[in-house]
């Protein structure tokens, strides 16, 4: 045969074996994105659905609501309280009760009913103390709800990043495969012909299947990246997502401390703390006022239409009610004691907090800029890739080169796809943490 016509042979064998090749791959994918339901989600609506139905936000919520009403029943104790009552009694003829306690021994027979009232004067501080702890504490559970909220709201932004990176891995899979099979089929062809070595074909196989391993764990980890999507959104379900991209975020500022500082001042979770140290000092506060005296007014009055002969048929009398504490057994004293340690407990809470808050800002601060950094280089070492796999591959075709220079070529060139991608990915998870950090994120 003419070495011409069989060189055009050998080349259209290789288009219709890629070509082949090509639609097999398509097939599958068109059946399975048949059969799956996916959901078109942004991270703004991502963020949403977490923010409306994930458990732990709405535990929060709940638990704000429960210290609120913890305001209204401290705050009960400024209004007066009146009881109705209803009273029967008969006894014999000349019964006294003789045990039992310093009393009132006589029994008047009776049907009586009516009103009591109490109202407290003064107790020189103490219930306005512990309005304003359990008010600290429930403005201290309204943060914690935020600190919540930000909690879930990273998470969601990390699965979406996750989930889009793992989308691009599985592209640059799929690119990958159809690359390297079509050189393997044209290897083969060539092989078949006596043009290339059996010892080529078998690089060329061994990095199709390297490709193929890279795929299915690409697949795998689309599927995991979309269940952690799914949890991360409050939801139960599992779904395949069609995602879309977010713009990169702006540089990371460059003055460190400025970060840090606007962390300890917005942070949720540390005004949390705080307010809930304001509400450990003022209960202590309160704990130290049960010395005082209280004050009270008392009053009564009703009616008894069925009395024994020397009783009137309605009564009434008022007065005011004085206690003081005298003796407890050290109970007041071990009160105010536990409150004051506990107080001082909660300010070295705080501090603790500050100081992790300040770490935590600086090494996040940090790979936020590191992962800005990434970008660019990530992105030359890509185009040199590219650049060195056309040469190789070019070099190959001419026979200048091993099949080995060819393998190392491709393999530089999907590291540096999948580095890319990732580096991208990184860096917006790396910014959505730093706004976490600084209270931003909520």
């Amino acid at each position: 045969m003419n070495p011409i016509n069989q060189r055009v042979s050998i080349l259209c064998e290789i288009f219709v074996l890629a070509a082949m090749a090509a639609n097999a791959a398509a097939q599958p994918a068109a059946s399975h994105a048949g059969q799956a339901t996916v959901v078109r989600l942004t991270l703004h609506e991502a963020e949403r659905l977490a923010a409306d139905n994930h458990p732990q936000v709405r535990a929060g919520e709940f638990a704000a609501l429960a210290a609120g009403e913890s305001v209204r029943e401290t705050r009960s104790a400024y209004f007066p309280t009146a009881l109705v009552s209803f009273t029967g009694a008969g006894a014999a003829d000349g019964t006294r009760i003789a045990a039992g306690g310093l009393n009132n021994p006589t029994i008047l027979d009776r049907f009586a009913a009516g009103i009591g009232v109490s109202q407290l004067l003064t107790d020189f501080g103490r219930t306005s103390s512990l309005v304003a702890s359990s008010r600290f504490v429930a403005d201290a559970r309204d943060k914690d709800v935020e600190a919540r909220r930000a909690d879930v709201l990273l998470e969601v932004d990390r699965a979406y990043f996750d989930a889009l990176r793992a989308q691009a891995v599985l592209k640059v899979a799929r690119e990958t495969v159809d690359a390297r099979k079509l050189v393997a089929d044209q290897i083969e062809a060539l092989a078949r012909s006596n043009l290339k070595s059996g010892l080529d074909l078998s690089f060329a196989q061994v990095n199709l299947s390297e490709a193929q391993l890279l795929l299915v764990q690409a697949q795998s980890d689309v599927e995991a990246a979309f269940a952690s999507l799914a949890a991360a959104t409050g939801s139960s379900k599992n779904a395949s997502y069609e995602l879309a991209e977010e713009d990169l975020p702006a540089r990371p500022d460059e003055d460190g401390a400025a970060v840090v500082a606007r962390a300890l001042r917005d942070r949720p979770d540390l005004a949390a703390q705080r307010l809930a140290d304001e509400g450990s000092q003022k209960f202590a506060e309160a704990e130290r006022r049960l010395y005082m005296p209280s004050v009270s007014f008392v009053g009564a009055m009703g009616f008894t239409p069925y009395h024994q002969v020397g009783l009137t048929d309605r009564y009434s009398a008022a007065g005011v009610n004085v206690s003081f504490p005298v003796a407890n057994g050290s109970l007041l004293a071990a009160r105010r004691a536990e409150a004051a340690y506990r107080a001082q407990g909660q300010t070295q809470v705080v501090r603790d907090l500050e100081n992790r808050v300040t770490r935590d800002v600086t090494v996040v601060w940090l790979e936020a800029r590191t992962a800005y950094q990434r970008l660019d280089l990530t992105t030359q070492l890509l185009a040199q890739a590219a650049d060195a796999l056309e040469l190789a591959t070019a070099r190959y075709n001419l026979g200048l080169s091993s099949i080995v220079e060819l393998t190392q070529a491709q393999l530089n060139h999907t590291r540096a796809e999948i580095e890319q991608a990732t580096s991208r990915y990184q860096f917006q998870i790396r910014s959505a943490a730093l706004r976490y950090q600084t209270g931003e994120l909520r």
